[in-house]
């Protein structure tokens, strides 16, 4: 997941960064210095985020270099 993929996924859940945080059970300053690009949270931090976005829809796409880009289930898992 990328800073970008993460602003935007929070977007189309209307989250804030806060919601995030607590979703994810990280700070909020860890959620804010990543979307940001200031630094990469540690990679249980940032796996919790990304898990707390997919579990109510959001599917990262492009990992790896392609295009990059969310995706969202009708049906959060």
């Amino acid at each position: 997941m990328t800073p970008e993929q993460c602003r935007a996924a929070r977007a189309w859940l209307d989250w804030s960064q806060d919601d995030l945080a607590r979703a994810a059970s990280v700070g909020l300053s860890t959620v804010r210095d990543f979307e940001k690009g200031r630094r990469v949270p540690i990679a249980n931090n940032l796996a919790a985020m990304r898990v707390a976005l997919e579990a109510r829809g959001a599917r990262f796409v492009g990992d790896g270099g392609e295009t990059l880009g969310i995706e969202f289930r009708k049906e959060p898992a």
